[in-house]
Parts: C-alpha cells; sequence; structure tokens
C-alpha cells in the first residue's frame, strides 16, 4: 500500500492523500519520499489547476514519527553531524516545495496536525478543518523546539506575533473552532463534509484562469517576505500587468459578462 496517493477525483483537482493511518499519518524518511514526489508530481501536471492534501483515517498529520523515523535517503558514508543536518533539511524543505509548485494547495485537515503536520498545513495556501482538527506544534513537548517546518516564519504571520508564541511556546492543543477564530484556519466544517468542501472550493478556483491564479499564489507567497508596502505594490504591479498583457483573458471575461455566460479562459 503506498504511503502516498494522488488521484484526479474532479476535472483539473488532484488529490494528494497521507496513506499511513495506522500511524496517523506521521513522517518518517520512508514516507517524506513519496510526499515530495506526489508534491512534484501534481506540481508537473499541467492539467491539475489547483491541489487538495489530506490524511487517510482519523488524523491529517501526527507529525515525525518518533518510533520509526528511519534516516534521510543519500547519506551512506557521512559522519553524525552531517546526517542530523540532511535529515532536517530533508523534512522540512517540504514547505518550500508546496509554496514552489504554481498549483494553490488546499489543506483539508482531518485530526491532528501536530508538529511537522501543524507545518504543512501552514505550507498550503488555504486550510480547511473537520471538526476534529487538532493544531499542535508538539515538538517542545518532546524536549525539543516547538519551530520546524518553517513554523516560526508562517505562524506569526497567520495569526498573529502574541498567539503564535502562546501557541508554541505552551505545547498546547488547539481545536478546530479555536483555530477558525485566531485566522489558523479559514474555516470549520463536519468531519464528513471536510474532503467535498476543499473540492468544491478547488473546482471554484478553477473556474479562474490557471494563469492567473498561479501568478496570484507566487505574489501571495513572495509578498509575505517582502520589506515594505511599496515594493509589494512594485511586485503586483508587474504581475497584473504582465497577464494582462500577454493573455486575453479580461478581453473573455468582458465578453462572457455581456453574453451572460461563463469565461473560457485560454491564458
Amino acid at each position: 500500500m503506498p504511503f502516498v496517493e494522488v488521484e484526479k477525483p474532479r476535472p483539473h483537482v488532484s488529490l494528494i492523500r497521507l496513506n499511513r493511518p495506522e500511524r496517523m499519518n506521521a513522517m518518517s524518511f520512508e514516507t517524506v519520499g513519496p510526499l515530495y514526489d506526489a508534491i512534484r508530481e501534481v506540481g508537473a501536471d499541467n492539467d491539475t489547476w489547483v491541489a487538495v492534501l489530506t490524511g487517510t483515517g482519523r488524523g491529517f498529520c501526527a507529525g515525525l514519527d518518533l518510533e520509526s523515523a528511519g534516516v534521510p535517503p543519500g547519506v551512506e558514508g557521512l559522519p553524525m553531524s552531517r546526517i542530523a543536518t540532511r535529515a532536517m533539511a530533508y523534512m522540512s524543505d517540504l514547505v518550500p516545495t508546496m509554496r514552489g509548485i504554481p498549483q494553490p494547495i488546499i489543506a483539508a485537515i482531518n485530526g491532528p496536525a501536530f508538529g511537522g503536520g501543524l507545518g504543512l498545513s501552514l505550507g498550503a495556501d488555504i486550510r480547511i478543518a473537520g471538526r476534529s482538527a487538532r493544531f499542535c506544534g508538539a515538538g517542545i513537548n518532546n524536549g525539543l523546539t516547538g519551530t520546524e517546518l518553517g513554523i516560526s516564519f508562517l505562524l506569526p504571520r497567520l495569526i498573529g506575533a502574541a498567539r503564535a508564541s502562546d501557541v508554541i511556546l505552551s505545547g498546547r492543543v488547539v481545536d478546530a473552532e479555536e483555530a477558525e477564530r485566531m485566522g489558523l484556519v479559514s474555516r470549520v466544517v463536519e468531519d464528513d463534509a471536510l474532503l467535498d468542501t476543499a473540492l468544491e472550493l478547488a473546482e471554484q478556483i478553477c473556474g479562474y484562469s490557471p494563469h492567473g491564479v498561479a501568478m496570484t499564489k507566487q505574489v501571495l507567497w513572495s509578498n509575505l517576505e517582502i520589506g515594505s508596502l511599496q515594493a509589494a505594490i512594485d511586485l503586483e504591479n508587474r504581475n497584473q500587468l504582465l497577464v494582462r498583457m500577454t493573455t486575453e483573458n479580461l478581453d473573455e471575461a468582458i465578453r462572457a459578462r455581456r453574453e451572460g455566460r461563463k469565461p473560457r479562459y485560454r491564458d
């Protein structure tokens, strides 16, 4: 049974499913490799315009598998110092990989998203939680740090520094309702409606220009890191102008509105 499955349940929508339910989809080096492959496969699929990421069973991702994490690939003959550095990079680079694909990723979060699972959820562009969703920066509870996979960068930008420090330093569990109140997720739905809700949102996004959506994702991420309002606006201006001048999308939107139909973007 593959640890990560990819399917296309609706046109132009790929579903990436973590598939290790007996371990609450915990992350080991054996399972992270297929997840990299799945993300890159979806990213390279020009017929996929939106991706959905979820977990099989009762958990989204319980973080690092503390019982059988294994070893990272390609470390034969290296000293422990280099193996440790390679191992951390192998896990944490998942989030930049998620950021780097052109398709927006919707995380459909079922059950625990702990430690690295919290980091994976933050690497998505949109987060929808089932009622059972739980969030925790669990590393600090295990004698380590609560900061991994970009959590220290992304979480304060989503919910503010005060709340992020509270959540991470306390090691407490945040339930779905609190996650929605603080802005960690955009909505909460019943567990049995979670996947359909995420797929319906993906279909809605597929109704727009794939090129426009991809360029929007790129600028939203880039402007998280930018140093000023003016620099952000300058990047937005160039991005908007690039899409306007290299496609007929706006003209098609105007025609479709006049004709009372949905636009057919050809980018």
